[in-house]
C-alpha cells in the first residue's frame, strides 16, 4: 500500500508519547511538583502532535470530528475515543501531579491502561483488514504495541525495562516480517479469485481493467523491491533494536543520552513503519495485473 507520510508521523509520534504516559502513569517517575512538568509536557506533545499528523491524510480534515461517530463498528472511531479519553484522564492526572502535588494513583492506572488500549486499537485498524493479508495476523497489534512501550521506556529513562522492551520490539518486528512474508500466499489469493473466473481453469491478465490511475492505485497498490527492502529491513532492525540497546547499555543515564538513544529508536520506527506500509499487498492488486499472486 501507498506509505503516506502522515499516516506514519501519526502512528510512530502517538505510539512513543502513548508509551510514555503509560509509565507515567504507572508511577516510574515518582516526582512532583515542577519536577514532573517536563516529562508530561514531552508525553502530550509527542501523542498531540501524532494526533494532529492523522488528520491531514483526509480529504477534508474539517471534518475530522465524525470519526467519534462509529464507535460501535469502527475500530479507528474506537482509537478516537480512547485516544480522547487517556488525555483527558492523564491530563487531570498531570495537572495534580504538577500543581498540586498530589498523585492519583488510581487515575494514573486508568490512564495508562487507556493509552495502551489506544495504541492497540490503533493497530487494529490494520490487523481487521482481511484484503491485506500481511496485517491481518494477531502479531501485527503486538508488534506496534512493543514498539510504543520500548519507546516510551527509553524516554523514561528505565534501563531495565528499555533493555527487555527492546528485546521484545525486535522480536516482534522479526515474527512480523516473517509471519507477513508468508501470509499473502497462505491465504490462496490470486488472479483466479480475485476475478471470480477460478472455474473456468488458469486466468491471466490480457489488459489493465483501464488506461489510466485511479484511487485504488494510488492508494491500493504499491511495489517496493526485494533488495531495497531488504536493506531498508536490516537499517531497521539495526536502529529499532541493536543500537538503542548498546546505547542504553554502554553510555551513562542522563538526558543527552536518551535524546541520542530515543534519536536512533525514532528513525528506526520511521523506517519500519513505512515498510509497514510499503510492503502490504492489497488483493485489489491482483485484479490489475500488479502481482503474480
Amino acid at each position: 500500500m501507498h506509505p503516506a507520510p502522515s499516516v506514519i508521523i501519526f502512528t510512530v509520534l502517538s505510539g512513543l508519547g502513548l508509551g510514555m504516559l503509560a509509565f507515567l502513569g504507572i508511577g516510574v517517575l515518582d516526582v512532583q511538583g515542577v519536577a514532573a512538568f517536563m516529562p508530561f509536557a514531552i508525553a502530550f506533545t509527542f501523542t498531540i502532535t501524532g494526533l494532529i499528523a492523522s488528520t491531514f491524510h483526509l480529504d477534508n480534515p474539517q471534518r475530522a470530528w465524525r470519526a467519534f461517530s462509529q464507535w460501535k463498528t469502527s475500530w479507528l472511531s474506537r482509537e478516537a475515543w480512547l485516544s480522547a479519553a487517556t488525555l483527558s484522564v492523564m491530563g487531570i492526572f498531570a495537572i495534580n501531579n504538577i500543581f498540586r502535588g498530589i498523585t492519583i494513583s488510581v487515575l494514573g492506572w486508568l490512564g495508562a491502561g487507556l493509552a495502551m488500549a489506544t495504541v492497540v486499537s490503533t493497530a487494529m485498524i490494520y490487523t481487521q483488514l482481511k484484503t491485506v493479508p500481511r496485517w491481518n495476523h494477531w502479531i501485527t497489534p503486538i508488534h506496534m504495541l512493543t514498539l510504543s512501550l520500548a519507546g516510551g521506556a527509553i524516554l523514561m529513562q528505565h534501563t531495565s525495562a528499555a533493555l527487555v522492551l527492546l528485546t521484545c520490539a525486535g522480536l516482534a518486528q522479526l515474527a512480523h516480517w516473517r509471519i507477513g512474508d508468508r501470509q499473502f500466499a497462505a491465504r490462496g489469493h490470486s488472479m483466479e479469485t480475485a476475478t471470480g473466473l477460478g472455474d473456468r481453469g488458469s486466468v491471466r491478465m490480457f489488459e489493465p481493467p483501464h488506461t489510466g490511475s485511479n484511487y485504488l492505485l494510488k492508494e491500493m497498490v504499491y511495489v517496493v523491491g526485494r533488495r531495497h527492502a531488504l536493506k531498508l529491513r536490516c537499517i531497521a532492525f539495526v536502529t529499532i533494536v541493536l543500537l538503542p540497546f548498546l546505547i542504553v547499555v554502554a553510555l551513562p543515564g542522563g538526558t543527552l543520552t536518551t535524546c541520542f538513544a530515543i534519536t536512533i529508536f525514532g528513525l528506526g520506527t520511521f523506517t519500519s513503519r513505512w515498510l509497514f506500509f510499503a510492503e502490504a499487498e492489497h488483493v485489489v492488486a491482483l485484479y490489475y495485473g500488479k502481482r503474480d499472486g
